[in-house]
């Protein structure tokens, strides 16, 4: 039952493996992100209603789902196919898998068949599903357990760097200089064939790079397998959670903004303010890289954070089209954030139940006040929602052994929250309660995530007395 490091290393350096997994991580994010310019394209070539341009989401979400439970179920009763052919050929199939969904955006293209675009999303997120199976439980274990959260903070940090830059780069490419009177189903056809070849390459890549294989052992089946961990079924809907309040809240911000009482935005500003959210989650994410790594000694760290701040807010303000006075206010966020780390103390379930209690606040602003206060309280959640995913997802396969990359495709699962979540608020803010007073949703999904921060601070002792029992 014990995890065998087939590496040959007496004292593993895990730097080039990390650094060819970033990139992916990247690659992945712009791709994925490529879904919001592909919405308006798709509505307005085939004169879609909302709810049929959302099919892009339901099909892509909808393969995360799929995908992941036909994982588990095969798992369970054939044996996890991650601990049969190990980790390395888990993501080379899921990269080569994701290309051929790609791929697929020629003849969708080339009949102008909406179907074939929805189709082709489907695949590419079956591809994308073994990826986050694969990649996100490889990334945990490339050092010590202790400082999972740390990496996988970092790589998640290059995927929203991918997220951020995904709309300017990728609307020029579909859209081009902004003419779209003309819009053609041959405008996706060469910028999906080179997110294919670009695939490709970082497959080649991964390949050609040694990288360390962890297997395991399988001596036992049956039972309840990764599910018979208590902490792995609260981090199941933990995960639910968190994307679904992420996709909700980053789905009604326009909405929110264009509000009389709150900015009366037009679309055109309000979307540079919603690069606001996804840009703070990506500063997030790369100081919680450097809080939760526990071999920097404090004094480096905060060192290291405020440079990483400034100069990742010096990129955001360089993509986005706002003024400096505009973005100002995101510097009291950078400070609040980086205090609630200092006050985590680089311990994981701590510093997410701190975070997930001030966007519990900071939802409870925006639906009670008006104005600059809701605006921005609104727009500060995306830098707390930085470390949630890594956090929750480390601390939930924390002493799995053998059924971690079994848990990681529940996790997985679990993603689909955001599709689910958004829908609820719809509901909401289709009704009475209006746009403003359905975030009451998310601050539940917000609710949950800080009991499960809580509990796993209080039961740590729980999941280490787990990974010792499982040899991991």
């Amino acid at each position: 039952m014990n995890t065998k490091n087939t590496s040959n290393q007496a004292v593993p350096n895990y730097t080039l493996p990390l650094i060819t997994i970033t990139l992916l991580f990247f690659m992945w994010g712009f791709i994925t992100c490529m879904n919001d310019i592909l919405i308006p394209y798709l509505k307005k070539l085939f004169d879609l209603t909302f709810v049929e341009s959302m099919l892009v989401q339901f099909c892509f979400f909808g393969a995360y789902f799929l995908g992941s439970l036909a994982y588990f179920i095969f798992s369970y009763y054939k044996g996890d196919p991650i601990n049969k052919v190990g980790y390395k050929k888990g993501i080379l199939s899921g990269i080569l898998l994701s290309a051929l969904g790609c791929i697929l955006f020629y003849p969708a293209a080339t009949f102008s068949a909406y179907g074939l675009f929805l189709g082709a999303l489907f695949v590419l997120g079956l591809g994308f599903t073994i990826l986050q199976i694969t990649a996100n439980a490889y990334v945990s274990l490339l050092g010590s357990e202790e400082s999972a959260s740390g990496r996988l903070n970092m790589t998640q940090a290059f995927n929203a760097f991918g997220t951020t830059i995904a709309p300017v780069l990728g609307g020029f490419l579909i859209f081009g200089s902004g003419n779209d009177h003309n819009i053609t189903a041959e405008a996706t056809r060469i910028p999906y064939l080179v997110f294919a070849g670009i695939l490709i390459l970082v497959a080649i890549l991964i390949y050609n790079v040694k990288l360390p294989s962890f297997q395991t052992e399988e001596t036992e089946h049956g039972g309840l397998g990764a599910l018979k961990f208590l902490h792995l079924r609260l981090g199941i809907l933990g995960i639910f959670c968190y994307v679904g309040g992420e996709v909700a809240v980053g789905s009604f911000i326009i909405s929110f903004l264009e509000l009389d009482n709150i900015g009366g935005l037009t679309e055109a500003v309000s979307k540079n303010y919603l690069a606001m959210y996804w840009g703070g989650a990506m500063i997030g994410r790369f100081l919680g890289a450097i809080s939760l790594n526990q071999s920097i000694n404090a004094s480096k760290k905060v060192l290291y954070m405020i440079i990483t701040a400034g100069s990742v807010f010096a990129l955001i303000y360089s993509i986005v089209n706002l003024t400096f006075s505009q973005m100002s206010f995101f510097i009291v966020f950078l400070v609040l954030n980086f205090f609630a780390f200092m006050i985590g103390k680089s311990a994981p379930a701590r510093t997410l139940a701190i975070f997930a209690s001030i966007n519990i606040v900071l939802l409870l602003l925006s639906i009670f006040t008006s104005g600059k206060m809701a605006m921005y309280s609104i727009l500060g959640i995306g830098i707390f929602n930085s470390i949630m995913f890594s956090n929750i997802y480390t601390l939930s396969i924390a002493g799995l052994g053998k059924y971690t990359s079994q848990g990681s495709s529940l996790l997985v699962m679990a993603i689909l929250g955001g599709a689910l979540i958004p829908l609820i608020q719809g509901v909401l803010a289709d009704s009475a309660f209006g746009v403003q007073k359905s975030f009451i949703v998310p601050v539940f999904c917000y609710l949950y995530i800080l009991c499960f921060g809580v509990y796993c601070a209080k039961n740590m002792k729980f999941v280490v007395h787990t990974k010792n029992v499982s040899g991991h």
